[in-house]
């Protein structure tokens, strides 16, 4: 068979195919990992032609004129990184909240205050759309170089249908022009806006009978996420618009008992959403629905972090009770200001008790799962997308081990070179 990209000499190749066919993974299967000793890829367009040992995929193909060949000299390759919850379209960073919180502010106090995602939506409302892309761009760059191919994009900080529309049009332009594909998430329900605070309810109807609509119609998102948590959207708040969403053909997500256990994850298992995510203070009970349900957890670690806080998801416990768990950074302006999947890798070894094949499987298929694009990315695979990940690297748990330093010595975004850490990009 033809092909005109070709990774050969793998040290080891990280498939993260499931070993059973089944996804996504739960459970002990998330610790088995296959692994391909001197192992090789070909590529032929944007897909995977070939995968195998260097033997065999050395006789099975036929390279084109001027294929390109990454001689991996015995490192680490695995598929492109998948991050499942971001939010990457915003106008401003928030440093100064950052200092208040280390001077003994809390997250909270902050955001009650008029900070947090309030402060990025009035700077939103402010900004144009050139604006809010170009600023974009740069972080979306970043993506790449750390390894990561596909990201989930929300919007959530215009809190207006014009805003919101506004933030969605332009994760939209992204992905049609950047190399990392985004797929689009409505969060309308990300907060409070200043001018509703005296009339939430007001608020809730703008959402479900505008926002949401207006969102499916112009095909803008796949999911609706939405801040289930005590003193934003309260229980039955969540449920109302949640299922208006539902009505409207988008996938649900959820953010859950990320402050307190508000049994966001019972309701989130209850309506069929795909995932719900943080997840501090889950209870055992909304454990045990999310597991019946399939929904999927998506653990924040670099969030408990980054605010300094005490306590982190229960990820072992979410493991052992068979419901399948992906990583995500969370990449925001406030909470979470990274783009590195690899920190939180180390983070869920040393936070979240994870293993190494655990937490591949975690940044790779299951977070192809969250996004239910497993068909397409998060394992290398005949017939999938050729997002891969060369490491330096000699072995899987050198991913994690290492941290703050970007171990990627190239990322390739449908069969193409997107970075190199020699320099040529």
């Amino acid at each position: 068979m033809k092909a005109e990209l070709y990774i050969r000499h793998i040290g080891q190749l990280l498939t993260c195919r499931p070993v059973d066919g089944k996804l996504p993974l739960t459970g002990s299967a998330m610790n088995r990992l296959e692994i391909i000793e001197n192992g090789a890829i070909a590529c032929q367009g944007n897909e995977i032609v070939a995968v195998g040992t260097t033997a065999e995929v050395d006789r099975q193909i036929d390279l084109v004129n001027r294929a390109v060949i990454i001689d991996a000299d015995y490192q680490v390759v695995s598929p492109g990184l998948v991050d499942p919850h971001t939010h990457p379209v915003f106008a401003k960073t928030r440093e100064d909240e950052f200092e208040m919180r280390n001077m003994g502010k809390s997250y909270m106090e902050i955001a009650q205050a008029g900070g947090g995602i309030r402060n990025s939506t009035r700077v939103l409302r402010e900004t144009s759309k050139d604006t809010l892309y170009d600023n974009s761009v740069k972080y979306l760059d970043l993506f790449l170089q750390y390894g990561t191919t596909t990201i989930e994009a929300k919007s959530g900080y215009g809190l207006t249908t014009k805003d919101e529309i506004k933030q969605l049009e332009v994760i939209q332009m992204l992905s049609e022009n950047h190399a990392l594909d985004l797929i689009p998430t409505f969060l309308g329900a990300h907060e409070i806006p200043d001018e509703y605070r005296e009339d939430k309810t007001a608020y809730v109807d703008l959402i479900i009978n505008e926002m949401i609509p207006m969102v499916a119609e112009r095909n803008l998102a796949v999911f609706s996420d939405i801040f289930c948590e005590k003193g934003v959207f309260e229980l039955e708040e969540s449920e109302k618009i949640q299922t208006a969403a539902k009505e409207h053909g988008l996938e649900l997500k959820f953010h859950a008992d990320e402050i307190v256990n508000l049994e966001g994850a019972q309701l989130a298992a209850r309506l069929g959403a795909v995932s719900a995510d943080h997840l501090v203070y889950i209870s055992d009970t909304g454990i045990a629905a999310m597991a019946e349900a399939g929904t999927m957890a998506v653990m924040l670690p670099g969030t408990s972090f980054y605010l300094d806080l005490r306590d982190y998801a229960p990820a072992r416990k979410i493991i052992e009770a068979g419901v399948p768990l992906a990583l995500s950074t969370d990449f925001n302006p406030g909470s979470s200001v990274t783009v590195s999947l690899q920190i939180i890798m180390t983070l869920a070894g040393n936070k979240l008790k994870m293993t190494a094949n655990e937490i591949i499987n975690a940044v790779t298929i299951n977070s192809a799962c969250a996004l239910k694009q497993e068909k397409n990315i998060g394992s290398i695979e005949i017939g999938k997308k050729a997002d891969i990940v060369v490491w330096n690297a000699e072995n899987i748990r050198q991913l994690p081990y290492f941290y703050g330093i970007n171990q990627v010595d190239k990322t390739i975004k449908n069969g193409r070179i997107v970075y190199d850490s020699q320099g040529t990009k």
